[in-house]
């Protein structure tokens, strides 16, 4: 999204039997960063979540504070203290895929406040899972009722996104007054998102043998009008609730061809379209549609955005306890997270995590040290006021 983009991989939603010992053990009351790094070395590619899962249930289910409920692969903890409002601290466990040689194990470069973990996962979104799993074992009694969320297949189609079965299987499961994302936000607030829409634009020629192209048309030349109406597209900046979104339109694939000695009759241009939340997913298919007006237009994957919220009084608070422990002021979030699920459950919903967004799923991923400790006091001093 960040925790956006779509690979074409599956998951396996069988739950481990209960005698299964997992093969990693994560210390939840150790040192942070130690916790982060621990995290990270479990390799957990989308659909390949289990072992991560497996470790994050066995550290919480021996937790007498919290109900521990697994789904899939997907682990969610929770308390049961009677409060007045209760929050969903929510996290995905899962990554796009490693590097080659592999960006795994994570490694230190520095050292103290200036140190920094790098590695698959240290951005997007390890680090807020290791400040959830620290607070989840250590806030025995909140002031306010937590709901743990530990997720799969984020970083794939969003119809395949653990949260998203969760909130269709076991609404219950999500039920609260406020939800925090750990989505990377370098330890400031990011309110709302930007919408994504991914669409096919299909370019038709005639086959031909290719020693006799003028007996066809090729539709890979043809091809060139889409991508000069991409080139000449100028995408907007647009004001939300006091945050400004910029939007993007562009070609992230193209696909064509029969044989080398033969004209193609198809050429497909796959478009990926980011809006501010301002608009629904029929203007933005709309949008989009009328861009490419006289082509054939396939949506292949969508998602809607979501407004900041930050009006609202629970995350008006929030954002006022946190921004006076770490500085600056609310952004808006560009790319896509699951603020939206929790906004069309009508939970107001924000980005809150250690990392730099711009390292997001790059090959040299890297958090540093000094943005968890920042993120994992801020929360706590919000949850035990």
């Amino acid at each position: 999204m960040t925790s956006d983009e779509t690979l074409d991989q599956t998951s396996d939603q069988t739950a481990p039997p209960a005698s299964a010992a997992p093969t990693v053990r994560l210390d939840l009351d150790g040192d942070l960063t130690a916790l982060f790094r621990a995290v990270c070395d479990v390799p957990s590619v989308s659909g390949d979540e289990k072992a991560l899962a497996d470790a994050i249930e066995a550290a919480l289910r021996p937790l007498a504070h919290l109900e521990v409920v697994r789904d899939g692969n997907a682990v969610v903890a929770r308390t049961h203290l009677g409060r007045s409002r209760r929050v969903v601290i929510a996290g995905h466990i899962d990554t796009v895929p490693l590097t080659s040689p592999p960006n795994l194990p994570t490694r230190v470069v520095g050292e103290g406040a200036q140190a920094e973990v790098w590695g698959r996962g240290t951005v997007d979104m390890k680090g807020g899972v290791a400040i959830q799993l620290a607070l989840a074992s250590s806030l025995t009694a909140p002031d306010q009722d937590v709901t743990w969320v530990f997720y799969d297949l984020e970083e794939v189609a969003s119809d395949l996104n653990g949260l998203g079965r969760l909130a269709r299987n076991r609404p219950e499961l999500l039920q609260g007054d406020f939800a925090i994302l750990g989505e990377p936000t370098a330890a400031g607030i990011e309110g709302g998102c930007n919408g994504t829409l991914r669409v096919e634009v299909r370019v038709p020629g005639v086959t031909a043998h290719s020693a006799r192209a003028w007996m066809g048309s090729n539709a890979i030349h043809s091809a060139s009008v889409v991508l000069d109406r991409l080139a000449a597209y100028e995408p907007a900046s647009i004001e939300v609730e006091g945050l400004v979104y910029r939007e993007g339109m562009n070609a992230v694939g193209i696909r064509g061809g029969i044989a080398g000695n033969v004209v193609p009759d198809e050429c497909v241009v796959t478009v990926n379209y980011r809006f501010a939340p301002s608009r629904s997913l029929p203007d933005a298919e709309a949008h989009v549609r009328d861009l490419f007006s006289g082509f054939e237009v396939v949506v292949t994957d969508a998602a809607p955005g979501a407004r900041p919220g930050l009006d609202d009084p629970i995350a008006a608070d929030f954002a006022e306890t946190v921004l006076s422990l770490t500085g600056g002021r609310p952004a808006p979030k560009y790319g896509w997270t699951d603020v939206a699920r929790f906004a069309e459950l009508g939970i107001p919903a924000v980005n809150f995590g250690p990392g730099d967004p711009l390292l997001a799923h790059k090959d040299d991923e890297r958090c540093p040290v000094g943005h968890l400790a920042l993120c994992h006091d801020a929360l706590r001093a919000w949850l035990t006021r």
